[in-house]
């Protein structure tokens, strides 16, 4: 007698992760480090070439791609996956300083970016990121897939109800769910030329009924009568029609689903009703199923739309001041993929010696340490209303005057430099000396690309510009605790401020030397 064989449970297939890395260690440290570990299996290519191949033929569902590679670089692997239409979140693997490359490949489809050396919570983050968004569009494509076929199922049938064509229209139209009730149940009473008309919806997971009317000639809607309920509940559970000499009942069907009954019944003439009358009938709850299944997709993907309102709100929350959130939130169309032209004014603010201090502190205390100094630069950025472009690590880089016109922008930016300083030195003071960490403050104002950069799916709003090199460039000349600004924000804000000129210097990528001045405090 052979053993019994219980069936095996199917169990969800890992993710797969696609590295595109010529360096083998970061490809093996990903593979056995991050990935299998965490349950990915990982997909290993040691080029661009080798990693586009992958990526057609191995399906990976995220692929983690470093810039530069021999053969075919990381922008040469986006482009071709553009090309060929091949919509796989991609994170981009790049080192410090190549942030602007980074702003760079959003533009070709990248969903987000990780900076090496790789922290274990930020890659998996970034992982889980991508998976999640991969799967709210696709489940997104398929409920609007499944209103496709529905709207399509009832096209397909308004040939056959030319009888119910002008009510079918009518109930169609209505995504109201106790209207579209109403309305269904005078269109039963109406072409059967029934006494009164009746509709039940079960609950799709216990079967009960959980809306119930009935509709009188001349008299409003009433609780259904007990007597016709047993009725009702015996065509919900055999999903066939159930008759007697003057009541009439058939199920709502949609697939394989059963979603109530809808029945006439002559209480005062007794009339019985004819297979033609059973055949409208049946029509027209076929009509209200497909209706009935519109209003919910309805619901849910008002629901949803509600949803990706709210996580909208709840990102830019933590980009920009609440007023910002609420004038973006009350003109969502402002919100579109570009840019414009206009002058805003960049605040680049660095940790000094960050590379020794992350060598003296543990890794978890490191963490909790820079997050307590980057929420204290961040509010002091976010009270001006400025906008919090990005944080690269132990650096945090934000913009005024935009995506809101602010006229005084150069002078918010002092501000929230000299307010962030300000809170820095507070901090300290409740903070031992080792964990004390200093910034270097650097302003720029001038013309910058503003907008939202990216794909129609994914996209970041972002400046770049000349101005935003140097402002990265003043806050790394900046001390700890120095705040340096370039000749056109001095300009701005000169009767506001008191500084000290450091003349000309020498800036990377400048081929004359730049006026430099160093902000003191507020007048």
């Amino acid at each position: 007698m052979e053993p019994t064989r219980l069936p095996v449970p199917d169990t969800p297939a890992p993710a797969r992760v696609l590295v595109i890395d010529d360096s083998e260690e970061s490809r093996e440290f990903l593979a056995e480090y991050i990935l299998a570990p965490n349950g990915y299996e990982p997909i290993l290519a040691r080029d661009g070439a080798e990693g586009l191949r992958k990526a057609l033929t191995d399906a990976p569902d995220v692929i983690l791609l470093d810039l530069e590679m021999p053969r075919m670089n990381g922008i040469e692997v986006l482009e071709a996956l553009r090309q060929r239409q091949i919509e796989i979140p991609v994170i981009l693997m790049t080192g410090h300083g190549s942030e602007e490359a980074a702003v760079e490949v959003f533009r070709l489809g990248v969903r987000d970016y990780v900076i090496k050396p790789f922290k274990l919570e930020e890659m998996l983050t970034a992982i889980k990121r991508a998976l999640v968004e991969a799967r709210l569009r696709q489940e997104r494509d398929e409920l609007l897939n499944r209103l496709m076929q529905a709207n399509q199922q009832l096209e397909r049938r308004l040939q056959e109800l030319n009888t119910l064509y002008g009510i079918g229209k009518s109930v169609t139209a209505l995504l109201d769910q106790e209207k579209l009730l109403t309305r269904i149940v005078d269109a039963a009473v109406f072409i059967t030329g029934a006494d009164e008309g009746t509709l039940m919806l079960a609950d799709p997971v216990t079967g009960k009924l959980i809306h119930q009317a009935v509709r009188r000639k001349a008299e409003e809607i009433q609780l259904i009568p007990a007597k016709l309920e047993k009725m009702a509940i015996q065509v919900i559970e055999t999903r066939r029609p159930a008759a007697t000499q003057a009541t009439l009942y058939v199920p709502l069907l949609l697939g394989g689903r059963t979603l109530g009954a809808l029945g006439v019944n002559n209480v005062k003439t007794s009339r019985p009703f004819t297979s033609h009358d059973r055949r409208l009938l049946q029509m027209l709850a076929d009509y209200a199923a497909i209706a009935l299944e519109n209003a919910r997709l309805f619901r849910e993907l008002e629901a949803q739309k509600e949803e990706e309102k709210a996580q909208i709100r709840r990102l830019f929350e933590r980009y920009v001041a609440p007023a910002v959130v609420e004038r973006i939130m009350a003109n969502p169309d402002e919100v579109s993929l570009g840019g414009v032209r206009q002058t805003v004014t960049i605040l680049f603010a660095d940790i000094r010696e960050f590379t020794t201090i992350s060598h003296r502190l543990p890794p978890e205390v490191l963490v909790d340490v820079l997050n307590r100094h980057i929420s204290v630069v961040a509010k002091a950025i976010l009270r001006e209303e400025g906008t919090l472009d990005k944080f690269m690590g132990d650096a945090v880089m934000a913009f005024f005057n935009a995506p809101l016109p602010q006229p005084d922008h150069a002078l918010r930016a002092v501000r929230a430099a000299v307010a962030l300083q300000k809170a820095l030195n507070a901090l300290h003071q409740r903070l031992p000396e080792p964990y004390r960490l200093q910034f270097g403050v650097g302003l720029s104002t001038g013309e910058a690309v503003v907008g939202h950069i990216g794909t129609l799916q994914q996209m970041n709003y972002t400046v770049i510009g000349d101005c935003v090199n140097l402002a990265q460039r003043l806050q790394a000349k900046a001390k700890g605790g120095q705040v340096f600004l370039c000749q056109r924000t001095y300009a701005a804000v000169r009767d506001h401020v008191r500084v000290q000129p450091m003349g000309p210097m020498p800036i990377k990528g400048y081929s004359q030397p730049e006026p430099v001045f160093q902000l003191l405090g507020l007048k």
